[in-house]
């Protein structure tokens, strides 16, 4: 019997033992980030079997072929040309450089005739995007992450399923993570009405889809070709601050599109519901009229596209900027490259500052962005804390003329692992605008240093360097 026993512990060690080889393996071939191969590597080796079906679940990305498949949808669908004029139109060669620089990153050209407003959370976007949605005659195209089946969601719900039945085609995108919020009851409030809806990239056990990254971030709404929303805001009731519990309360910025951008926008729709069900939408038609005198560009960032699309562009117009860099970002756990860049900005005299809420919902991303604060507030970056409620806008203007907005944060699960969407605009309109949004939001916080961060008990400076360690993963 013992001699049973041993044989039992024996096969048991070795077959963890080849399961966390594999695994490490595996996980030293495919991560692109060293730290976070390295991570593997060592979960791998200290938790056997655990280690290993910890990775499958959330390390490995077993959806990569159908990623691949959604890369050569982007190619062959939206690249195309820059067009000369428009860089000649524009009234520094600065800006020319970076209207090159989005068009080499993003193969997408810079389109003219466009008009971007801003709506301020929920209070600002859902009375705008339900009254277009009311509006709709032909098509309307829905993508967002939470969609919520409590108010102001059961309006939404109303108003697509009313759409649907006045003979509006109505397609709803939900991602199969976010969905989870409202445990799929806002999908089959849909469907039940008549509303073409579908899951990105659901979970599933059989065949075994356990996979938490990969996930669609990005908001859009478009109506007939005329009308787009844009931007962080997802469909729950959080947004509307003025009424949402204080604990819970959340600000975010939406953006109401028009012009020649939309049909970006529209094509990004259309591949994202290729790559989840199989359908090619029919081609659609958008109105030609300029709406204003904004230049834009989408931004298509995610394991579809180039993986570092949005770093790279980041990069260069951080080096491009000779006054001013304004940042409003939930999250804040930015690459070395982006660090380096906005570091060596503040270095030569351009104003840097970036906002952050004081305490986000996602406190373990709190504590690891106060380990790598004091090094850029060091170098001349100002960093401020905003008070409640939570701010989950993300918005970046260089310059008061150049704005990236859309569904973005600057921290690695955005730039690496979920499907984003943002909008380039050059626009002084708009940039000046963001820029007093912005400066009022810094009037209403309060500096972060170097010094407070450096001088926390050390257990907390211990607690906040293991959550950094763990940042390949946030």
């Amino acid at each position: 019997m013992p001699s049973t026993l041993h044989w039992i512990f024996a096969l048991f060690s070795a077959g963890g033992l080849l399961l966390a080889l594999a695994a490490s393996v595996h996980a030293l071939l495919h991560k692109r980030d060293p730290r976070a191969a390295l991570l593997w590597i060592l979960v791998n080796i200290a938790l056997p079997y655990v280690g290993a079906l910890l990775y499958v679940m959330f390390g490995v990305n077993r959806s990569w072929r159908r990623v691949r498949k959604l890369e050569q949808i982007h190619h062959s669908s939206l690249l195309a040309e820059p067009d000369p004029q428009l860089e000649a139109a524009v009234d520094t060669e600065l800006k020319a450089s970076q209207i090159r620089l989005g068009a080499a990153v993003t193969g997408l050209p810079l389109t003219d005739g466009n008009d971007v407003e801003p709506l301020y959370n929920g209070e600002g976007a859902y009375p705008a995007m339900l009254e277009a949605i009311g509006a709709a005659r032909s098509w309307i195209y829905l993508a967002v992450y939470i969609f919520e089946d409590r108010e102001p969601g059961r309006a939404f719900i109303e108003a697509l399923t009313a759409a649907a039945r006045r003979g509006v085609e109505v397609y709803v995108l939900l991602d199969g993570v976010g969905a989870w919020y409202s445990l799929n009851r806002t999908r089959r409030r849909l469907k039940a009405g008549g509303v073409r809806v579908t899951m990105f990239l659901p979970p599933e056990l059989l065949p075994p889809q356990l996979q938490i990254n990969l996930r669609n971030h990005r908001k859009i709404l478009i109506v007939d070709g005329e009308l787009g929303f844009t931007g962080g805001m997802n469909i729950r009731a959080a947004h509307q601050v003025r009424s949402a519990p204080p604990k819970r309360a959340t600000r975010d910025t939406m953006f109401r599109v028009r012009g020649e951008v939309l049909a970006q926008m529209e094509e990004v729709f259309a591949e994202d519901w290729l790559f989840a069900t199989g359908e090619r939408l029919p081609a659609r038609l958008f109105s030609e009229l300029h709406a204003g005198d904004m230049l834009c560009r989408t931004i298509v960032d995610g394991p579809g596209v180039h993986i570092y699309t949005l770093i790279n562009l980041l990069v260069g117009a951080f080096s491009m900027a000779s006054k001013r860099i304004l940042i409003v970002t939930p999250y804040f756990l930015p690459p070395p490259e982006l660090t380096a860049a906005l570091q060596a900005a503040a270095l030569r005299g351009v104003e840097v500052v970036v906002q952050l809420p004081e305490n986000s919902n996602l406190p373990y991303v709190d504590w690891a962005t106060k380990k790598i604060l004091p090094g850029l507030i060091d170098n001349g970056v100002k960093v401020c804390w905003g008070p409640p409620p939570f701010d989950h806008s993300k918005l970046l203007v260089i310059d008061g003329y150049y704005s990236l907005v859309g569904s973005a944060n600057l921290d690695v699960r955005s730039l690496r692992l979920n499907f984003e969407l943002m909008l380039e605009v050059y626009s002084e309109a708009l940039g000046g605008e963001l820029e007093r949004h912005i400066r009022r939001l810094q009037a209403a916080a309060r500096p972060a240093t170097a010094e407070e961060l450096r001088t926390k008990p050390l257990y907390k400076r211990i607690w906040y360097a293991i959550w950094w360690l763990l940042t390949p993963y946030l």
